[in-house]
């Protein structure tokens, strides 16, 4: 048996159904002859996005997997790799490597040392009897501890050597831990979550891959406690609910601005609490419980008062259980909670914001275009993802995610046009979502040409591109150089791009047709078809609460 069989054939005990990839590598062939689907995408940034949506949606339970050439292969995909990493997502990478002969000849290019940087852990396959024993390594990496891209490099030499069949057989899946938190600090936890006078909670991806979303809402509802999530927490709050305040990305609701701002304790969950640009930070004078199922993030960024290490489910259903022994199973009455608060800051807040969601200005308002969307495809039955810059500022406060995974939220490595691969992953996940990708001209030129792997792979997404002709986040950051040579500018017609490249299209400069034109979309996905609509829309600046604590 060959190594690359080898490889293919523990792809398939490990419950594998896609194979996300660009040639060179014998590792397709391989994946197609045990029954993995290969995803040939047209640029390899793009193939890992696949791989890392396929990941988002499913929760890291289903392998992603993305297998690539070495030398351009590999520094292509690098973009991707490093979202994927920054994000926590779960991404097997089974790049080709120069043979062992030639690997460290300069200037041959490192996957093991140019990936380091970017992944939870690389590998590199010496010799064929350390096949089985890597890749447990790697899925044991990937499916344990915070999530993240995971490295098996094989040499193109030892990928055309055999292995002992017998090895192989002896394979078995690696296994899935989940930790409980430490009893004694939780009960400590919880005596200051019931002292708090006005308590947050801020949800993070933990909570969605550990599909803790049940008991998340439990908690929340027994303590009338309010929740905010991450950025990449986005959806594992239904943000329909009474005591939903949004996300928190940089920008973010009135409510979400108003409860977080005068909270006095923060309970996190599931997040890393990162300081970074694209993530809310924590205002000072808050008492923070953090809870993470990855040590490298405790006292990291923030002092906390409680930290907890363990699986956002596990630990969710302690706290449960303790607030109930401490309280008495007498839950918050709603009546009593701060519902009716947040819905009269929420009410205030639309208001304010109606001129722009429901403008009638031409070119069309980009706050237009997501409040159409709302109308017109239930969240609840959608998988919508941002792309970076303005898409992001956007959407993030006012679209309202009903239900896990109904959206895809990621930024803090901001590529543009990773939204694209990360609803064809979406949609491979989850074939009955209508999968939406919302990006500006610019992120379509970075990867648009993959809308045509939709199109090839039959896999009916709609991508928005909000076309503005110019690079309206860089105003502030350009404004000298574009007086002088229009460095902002873009152009181009995307609609006629995606017709050329098979798939359904429409260009809309009418703000009432957006709606409409949406719906006609949807339907194209329903009978098979790949969607691009191409909205005329302003140069938006308005951005809400943008950065408040900074």
């Amino acid at each position: 048996m060959l190594v690359t069989q080898a490889i293919a054939e523990i792809l398939k005990r490990e419950r594998t159904e896609y194979l996300s990839c660009f040639p060179t590598t014998p590792v397709i062939e391989a994946a197609a002859e045990v029954g993995i689907r290969p995803i040939i995408c047209r640029q390899e940034r793009v193939g890992v996005g696949i791989a890392d949506g396929y990941a988002r949606v499913t929760n890291g339970k289903t392998p992603a997997v993305f297998a690539m050439q070495y030398g351009p292969g590999v520094e292509n995909a690098y973009a991707g790799i490093a979202t994927a990493y920054s994000d926590s997502s779960p991404v097997l990478l089974l790049p080709l490597g120069h043979p062992r002969m030639t690997q460290d000849t300069h200037p041959l290019f490192s996957s093991m040392r140019s990936l380091a940087s970017v992944t939870k852990s690389v590998e590199q396959l010496t010799v064929p009897e350390r096949l089985p024993a890597a890749m447990r390594r790697a899925f044991s990496q990937l499916q344990n501890g915070q999530p993240g891209p995971v490295m098996v490099e094989i040499p193109a030499d030892v990928a055309a050597s055999e292995i002992d069949a017998e090895l192989v057989a002896a394979y078995r899946p690696a296994p899935v831990v989940r930790s409980m938190g430490d009893a004694q600090e939780i009960t400590l936890a919880a005596e200051s979550l019931l002292g708090a006078e006005r308590p947050v909670i801020l949800a993070g991806s933990g909570v969605l891959y550990g599909e803790a979303w049940d008991e998340l809402t439990e908690l929340a509802e027994y303590l009338q406690v309010p929740v905010a999530t991450t950025m990449a927490g986005k959806s594992a709050f239904s943000e329909t609910h009474p005591l939903a305040l949004g996300s928190m990305s940089g920008v973010m609701s009135d409510p979400a601005l108003k409860f977080f701002g005068e909270a006095d304790l923060v309970l996190a969950v599931g997040t890393s609490l990162t300081i970074h640009g694209m993530v809310t930070p924590i205002p000072a004078g808050k008492r923070i419980i953090h809870v993470t199922n990855d040590p490298i993030d405790i006292g990291k960024s923030y002092d906390v008062d409680h930290a907890i290490l363990g699986d956002a489910k596990h630990v969710l259903r302690q706290f449960i259980d303790v607030v109930a022994d401490l309280k008495g199973d007498e839950p918050v009455d709603p009546n009593d909670g701060p519902a009716a608060e947040i819905d009269a800051s929420r009410s205030a807040w639309m208001a304010s914001w109606m001129p722009k969601l429901e403008s009638e200005e031409r070119p069309i308002n980009p706050y237009r275009v997501i409040r159409e969307l709302m109308l017109n495809v239930d969240p609840a039955e959608a998988i919508v993802t941002h792309d970076s810059g303005n898409p992001r500022f956007e959407i993030m406060p006012f679209y309202r995610s009903n239900g896990p995974r109904t959206y895809l939220g990621w930024g803090k490595s901001h590529q543009l046009g990773t939204g694209l691969g990360l609803a064809i992953g979406a949609k491979l996940a989850d074939p009955e979502k209508i999968c939406v990708n919302i990006m500006g001209d610019a992120a379509f030129g970075m990867t648009g040409l993959d809308f045509e792997t939709a199109v090839r792979s039959d896999l009916p997404i709609t991508t928005i591109v909000l076309n503005n002709g110019t690079m309206a986040v860089e105003i502030s950051h350009m404004e000298t150089s574009h007086s002088m040579y229009g460095t902002r500018d873009l152009g181009g017609g995307y609609a006629g791009i995606a017709r050329s490249l098979g798939g359904w299209s429409e260009r809309v400069d009418d703000p009432d047709e957006v709606g409409p034109a949406i719906l006609r979309a949807v339907e194209a996905n329903r009978n098979g078809e790949a969607a691009l609509l191409e909205f005329m829309t302003s140069e938006e600046r308005a951005y809400s609460n943008m950065r408040p604590f900074s």
